[in-house]
């Protein structure tokens, strides 16, 4: 192995790794010479290391001492340039420890993890979901990409977060996008509907340009936007405004001792919603037998989806057929 070959390694070195075998080289090169001169004051060179870590940390334990007036001279050397760089290094690691923290709570650190939850937009919303996320998902690490969000620490929030524009390749590339499991777009409620739904829609393509398989939920504001969001790429297109209207008018229109949206909450916070296609066993069987089969195996069945249409609680003696999808839920 060259001299200019470990030179390039060692100046590649992170500084603290660096300063750290300064000090190494630096208290052998001293040990080992305070062993030469004095040998029956320091019988191993391990022993004139540890004299050599001792002196240089100004610890000074006392149990080796050199005697010759060239011992002390070693030592006076050590303790001048020795001590200082320990000093040195300490207060180095001491900076760079701060300023990871500082990089990190400013979104300008990469995220090296895989199988990650990447949220895009910071809003009330998101602040919910990753609540909802860390709670049903404790061992799933959490990436939050946000380009007006300056600073946001680990202790207020169980996330990674990434300060930048998620329609860049850079930033997604941060955000370690080829091994995440999957990507929500919230929209930018501080921007027009159509702008918002414009940078959601450039994400999406970004996105897919990075991980062609990547399951992508977009939340649209605009219904005429819906269609360019698929195309883009997105897996699933969360409709708020579709949604939020319905709930509005369940409100206005329901029955004194019912609460639609609380109950929808707990419902969605609660349970998971899975399609299931119908077992070849129960192929022509009533709504109810189906039900009752599925209750067993801790599927509440809601409705079921023929031909792209929703039958939402039908007729119990309703008979359903070999390719219709039942819509149930179940616990987390």
């Amino acid at each position: 192995m060259s001299i200019r070959f470990i030179k390039y390694i060692y100046f590649r070195l992170p500084t603290a790794v660096k300063l750290l075998i300064t000090v190494f080289l630096l208290m052998t090169f001293f040990g080992t010479v305070i062993h030469l001169f004095e040998p029956s004051q320091f019988p191993t060179i391990f022993d004139g290391i540890w004299w050599a870590f001792v002196t240089g940390a100004t610890v000074g334990y006392g149990d080796y001492i050199p005697l010759t007036p060239a011992g002390r001279i070693i030592a006076i050397l050590l303790i001048l340039t020795g001590g200082g760089l320990i000093a040195f290094y300490i207060t180095s690691l001491s900076s760079a420890t701060v300023k990871h923290e500082q990089d990190l709570e400013s979104g300008r650190l990469p995220f090296k993890g895989s199988n990650h939850f990447i949220f895009i937009g910071w809003n009330e919303r998101t602040k919910q979901l990753i609540h909802i996320a860390s709670k049903n998902y404790p061992a799933t690490r959490i990436v939050l990409i946000d380009r007006t969000l300056r600073q946001l620490t680990f202790q207020e929030y169980p996330v990674h977060f990434i300060h930048g524009d998620a329609s860049e390749d850079a930033i997604l590339e941060k955000a370690n996008i080829k091994y995440a499991a999957c990507v929500l777009i919230t929209s930018e409620l501080n921007k027009s509907e159509r702008q918002a739904d414009n940078y959601t829609i450039l994400s999406t393509i970004a996105i897919r340009g990075n991980n062609n398989q990547i399951p992508i939920v977009a939340e649209i504001l605009s219904k005429i936007q819906i269609e360019n969001a698929l195309r883009a790429g997105a897996t699933t297109i969360i409709r708020s405004n579709e949604f939020m209207s319905g709930l509005f008018f369940h409100e206005l229109s329901h029955a004194k001792t019912a609460t639609p949206f609380e109950d929808i909450i707990q419902l969605l916070t609660q349970q998971q919603f899975a399609h299931l296609q119908l077992p070849s066993e129960l192929d022509g069987k009533s709504f109810l037998h189906v039900s009752n089969q599925l209750l067993q195996q801790g599927y509440l069945t809601l409705g079921y989806i023929r031909d792209e249409k929703y039958y939402i609680h039908p007729n119990a003696n309703h008979t359903l057929l070999g390719n219709d999808i039942l819509i149930s839920i179940t616990c987390w």
